[in-house]
């Protein structure tokens, strides 16, 4: 069962969208890694801009996540990669159908 999650939307720097999208796919290893991130997915939403939406049993692994290796490699590259900040909306989860 997932109570909480992320919604992060960041906007490419022109020029820069194929590596902004690279740097998204290979964090899918770190999400992986993570036991309590129990989905994560990063989201092409137009020609520059991407997100992540990603979903936790409770508070504590929603902070974790935001404390993890994704989340400072994020901050690392926004100067290069992103145009200002990530915007991050933390969401509570109503209902939800996961995998098996």
């Amino acid at each position: 069962m997932v109570t909480k999650a992320l919604y992060v939307v960041v906007e490419a720097r022109p020029g820069r969208e194929t590596d902004a999208e690279q740097f998204l796919r290979d964090a899918l290893a770190m999400a992986q890694a993570e036991p309590q991130t129990t989905v994560w997915f990063a989201l092409r939403i137009g020609r520059s801009t991407f997100g992540i939406f990603d979903a936790f049993p409770d508070e504590t692994g929603r902070e974790a996540h935001l404390d993890g290796r994704i989340a400072a490699g994020l901050k690392e590259k926004v100067p290069e990669l992103f145009i200002g900040d990530p915007l991050i909306e933390r969401i509570d989860v109503l209902a939800a159908k996961l995998p098996r």
